[in-house]
């Protein structure tokens, strides 16, 4: 009887090492909760939200508990253009009176979270969508900023109207989330105290519901690489000191200094690792969770 040599594609080999490498992170990870704020570029791109819905729903079928906190300031500003309401920024902050806070949460909370939620559900997952709103989740008050004038030297308080920051987040909603096969999709916007709505910095809100939870990992999907060096090179490690300096020396600056001083927030308050990630990157999220070497740029308390 003659038998044939067994050839394997090199194809499944590659496949067959993945996952020999993902073991040991799935076995570390399992039961753990990670808050994946979702925004920018991955959201907009039809193969890359796919992807990222993909993602999301192999993460809960390994045992790990996501939770997405997403964001949608250019589908706001394209919906405030259509009806001819102008709006300024502040610090990258919207300027919200009453009339935009309405419409904030009519996207926020209706068009963009449904998509998410549908995306995660054809992948094959059970998502729900919720905002902060909904049982006390995430309860705000008026964020103050202020600025000083460039003549007098005078500071002055800004008025932002309806821009928020969380005082406090509740758990227990998220919980029964946890103990079950439901993957929660969360439009940040707040409650305050007289039960006027908030508008709150997606980044701001994934951050703290983190720390509320004591979450493994904090992870940001971002339009660049990670934090980047005076070079312009990615900085794939690093710690809350390092963050400090490189602030200090004026290389991390504009746009990404909300994000580290999300990140260092977070840290400080009992999450594990956070993570600033390149949300253009094709399962960056796998990436980043089941690979030796990651991606973007992580950051950990000082040793």
């Amino acid at each position: 009887m003659k038998t044939k040599e067994l050839k394997t594609p090199d194809s499944w080999l590659r496949t067959a090492a993945t996952l020999s490498e993902a073991l040991p992170y799935m076995r570390e990870f399992s039961g753990e909760t990670f808050v994946v704020k979702y925004g920018g570029h991955a959201m907009g791109d039809a193969a890359l939200a796919r992807q990222f819905a993909e993602d999301i729903v192999l993460l809960k079928q390994v045992g790990i508990n996501p939770i997405v906190v997403h964001g949608g300031g250019p589908q706001i500003g394209k919906m405030l253009e259509r009806l001819k309401i102008q709006t300024s920024f502040v610090d990258g902050l919207r300027i919200t009176d009453s009339t935009t806070v309405e419409i904030v949460e009519m996207v926020l909370c209706g068009s963009i979270n449904k998509q998410i939620v549908s995306e995660i559900n054809a992948a094959g997952g059970m998502a729900v969508g919720i905002s902060g709103k909904d049982g006390q989740l995430i309860e705000a008050r008026k964020l103050r900023r202020t600025t000083r004038d460039p003549d007098s030297n005078i500071e002055k308080i800004l008025d932002l109207g309806f821009v928020g920051e969380p005082v406090r987040i509740n758990p227990t909603l998220l919980q029964e989330f946890a103990e079950s096969d439901i993957i929660p999709v969360i439009a940040p916007i707040g409650i305050g105290a007289s039960g006027e709505t908030y508008n709150i910095n997606a980044d701001t809100a994934a951050g703290a519901i983190a720390a509320a939870l004591a979450a493994a990992k904090l992870m940001i999907l971002t339009d660049v690489p990670g934090v980047l060096n005076k070079n312009k090179e990615l900085i794939s490690e690093m710690t809350i000191k390092e963050i400090k300096k490189l602030m200090k020396d004026g290389v991390i600056t504009s746009g990404m200094i909300p994000k580290v001083e999300t990140c260092m927030h977070a840290i400080d308050n009992d999450v594990e690792a956070a993570h600033i990630l390149d949300g253009r990157l094709p399962h960056v999220l796998l990436l980043e969770t089941f690979t030796k070497y990651g991606a973007g740029t992580m950051i950990h308390r000082d040793s």
